[in-house]
């Protein structure tokens, strides 16, 4: 009966050291990939420059202003040489005396 009860209580400690080794290399791997989320969010909090700001509204306006260059170029056009050739033609077309 004593022999019994060792070899219980060895497969009981066995058992119990078995799932706190298991439980010890989850917890050391979750450490680890905790440190490594928080020096890679360190680095790139880091490295904030104000370089894509500044690029993105240098962008934002030379399109504006090419675009405004560009209305008022199609505006002085149209109302300069278009439309008044438009308008001959058309009044032209309703003088017809056929």
């Amino acid at each position: 009966m004593r022999n019994f009860f060792k070899n219980a209580k060895a497969k009981v400690i066995g058992a119990v050291t078995f799932v706190k080794t298991a439980v010890c290399c989850r917890i050391q791997r979750a450490r680890a990939a905790a440190y490594r989320l928080a020096v890679r969010s360190n680095t790139m909090l880091a490295a904030n420059r104000a370089e894509n700001f500044v690029d993105s509204g240098i962008k934002i306006l030379i399109a504006v202003v090419i675009g405004a260059l560009l209305l008022g170029g199609l505006y002085a056009l149209f109302g300069e040489t278009i439309m008044p050739t438009v308008t001959e033609k058309v009044k032209s077309m309703f003088d017809f005396k056929g």
